[in-house]
């Protein structure tokens, strides 16, 4: 039993030492989309993934250039905000929740209506407060959730993109997903620095 514990306790520190990492100041560069922008940290430039939430792709007329002008407006060019990274993606991103002046802007996205929760990669998130956002947002038709069931999801557009079938961009009545297909996917979002997290 105690060589078990030993065991689960060293799998869990890398998670511990994630959880209760400092968040990092930084300055607002340039702005891609609704959820990646570049920052500048110290003397190093960095792109960043924003964790827990997906945007709208840019195809997706006009939520993607909304969502993109959202995301400016929260986090002006020359702001300063704070960075709080939980991953690694693939692509060399950080992927991380930011706020500027106290406020989760990864949430204030969510509660604006100009992104989806990322639920298959909401690991490592709150997401009791996510889907409470998501919710309000979804109950006042807001932003994406302007049509009957929100529009099509952006991890379909690009899922149909890869694969060349599916819905147009720009398709309203996006899938809905249960609470079982999104707890088998959890655990594919956010990985201990250090290693890469497949994102998008």
């Amino acid at each position: 039993m105690a060589r078990i514990g030993l065991h689960l306790l060293l799998a869990l520190l890398p998670w511990c030492g994630l959880a209760l990492a400092a968040p990092q100041p930084a300055t607002v560069l340039s702005v891609g989309d609704g959820d990646t922008l570049r920052l500048r940290q110290g003397a190093s430039t960095l792109t960043v993934r924003l964790a827990c939430i997906d945007a709208p792709e840019r195809a997706q007329a006009p939520w993607g250039q909304q969502a993109r002008r959202q995301l400016q407006t929260l986090a002006p060019i020359g702001s300063a905000v704070t960075l709080r990274s939980k991953a690694t993606d693939r692509y060399g991103r950080q992927v991380a929740e930011l706020s500027r002046q106290g406020r989760n802007l990864n949430q204030a996205l969510v509660a604006s209506g100009a992104a989806f929760v990322y639920w298959p990669y909401i690991q490592g998130c709150d997401r009791q407060t996510y889907s409470r956002l998501e919710t309000e947002a979804r109950l006042q038709r807001l932003g994406v959730w302007s049509t009957p069931g929100g529009i099509t999801r952006p991890w379909d557009v690009r899922r149909a993109r890869r694969t060349g079938s599916g819905p147009a961009p720009s398709t309203p009545g996006g899938r809905l997903y249960r609470c079982s297909e999104i707890g088998s996917h959890a655990h594919q979002r956010h990985r201990p620095a250090g290693r890469t997290a497949r994102n998008r």
